[in-house]
């Protein structure tokens, strides 16, 4: 893992804590990302409330959100991930925080305050084109332990993160990292739970950068700040 330039590893005791900690923006430079493809299809609006598929809680100040179409989902892997759209009368930048299953590949639904940037809500369906871009993000990502969570099944989902999210890793003391199967409702979760606690966590993102936090203490719908952030693309 050393030898990747792209891989940035931040060994941070102490997260134990819900506030978050100083420091928080890593300050690392920016990443030369490759240029993300440029998928086309239509959009459409829904009632979007910031719930979803997803399992993310409502967001009322913050209503530029969509839901991806099956094949761009993923299984909930565009979860939290951020999409920029053009549309025929101008581009919207939307988080993703549910899926459609009724759209065609490259199709987004959109709120309708994020239709409402790229064409008038009277046209109902428009062609789009977009893009995946980093999330405009304060602070360093953040754990939610779902409820119910114990020492004998664990759930975790990782929020406020600037890019998709590829993996989450966990490590009990002295033993090794073991990858959490991600469940289409964008928990990781590991079916015979994880201990007490605490333990590692270890997040992935889509471009390969990593950040990990130790002695994470876990809790029946707690949610925690980690130690960093994902460095932003260039």
């Amino acid at each position: 893992m050393r030898g990747l330039a792209l891989i940035l590893l931040l060994l941070a005791p102490g997260c134990d804590g819900d506030e978050d900690p100083a420091g928080s923006d890593d300050g690392a430079p920016p990443l030369a990302c490759d240029e993300e493809q440029e998928r086309s299809g239509e959009a459409t609006y829904y009632d979007a409330d910031g719930t979803g598929n997803c399992s993310f809680d409502a967001s009322p100040d913050d209503l530029l959100v969509a839901a991806m179409n099956d094949a761009d989902y993923a299984g909930s892997d565009a979860c939290g991930s951020c999409a920029e759209v053009e549309g025929p009368a101008g581009s919207v930048v939307v988080r993703i925080v549910d899926r459609c299953p009724g759209c065609a590949p490259g199709d987004i639904d959109l709120a309708p305050g994020a239709f409402e940037q790229i064409a008038e809500l009277s046209a109902g369906r428009v062609p789009i084109a977009w893009r995946y871009i980093s999330c405009d993000v304060d602070g360093p990502v953040r754990y939610r332990f779902k409820e119910g969570t114990n020492p004998f099944w664990t759930a975790i989902q990782v929020r406020n993160h600037r890019h998709a999210i590829a993996s989450l890793e966990a490590r009990l003391a002295g033993g090794d990292w073991s990858p959490l199967p991600r469940e289409s409702y964008n928990y990781f979760v590991q079916a015979d739970g994880l201990g007490e606690g605490p333990f590692d966590l270890r997040v992935t993102a889509i471009e390969g950068n990593a950040l990990e936090d130790l002695q994470v203490v876990p809790g029946d719908g707690r949610e925690i700040a980690g130690q960093s952030q994902f460095p932003a693309c260039d």
